[in-house]
């Protein structure tokens, strides 16, 4: 098939929305939030989208492509490169392919 190894690795080992690391991910979409004083309901409407999405996005039910959280940086005022080095250096993410 024309599957990689790579593929099969992400299909098979894509973190639970309960792991450590998408418990912290979510912590801080949250605790920078509430540093700018925004409700979800202010965020959703500087991100254009319904509000519920920000409470599913915040619990796990909803995770964020790459592209999406482009948008919610700008949206938090938050560089992107601040949340890459967030992740970077909890000490639990480790991808070995």
């Amino acid at each position: 098939g024309s599957m990689n190894k790579t593929d099969n690795y992400l299909d098979k080992h894509r973190e639970s929305v309960h792991s450590p690391n998408n418990v912290s991910l979510r912590k801080f979409w949250v605790k920078r939030r509430k540093e700018l004083g925004f409700s979800q309901r202010d965020l959703a409407k500087k991100l254009r989208v319904a509000h519920p999405l920000i409470g599913k996005i915040e619990t796990g039910d909803r995770r964020l492509d790459i592209l999406e959280v482009m948008l919610y940086c700008e949206a938090l005022d938050l560089d992107p490169h601040e949340v890459i080095t967030f992740l970077h250096n909890l000490e639990e993410l480790n991808f070995n392919f």
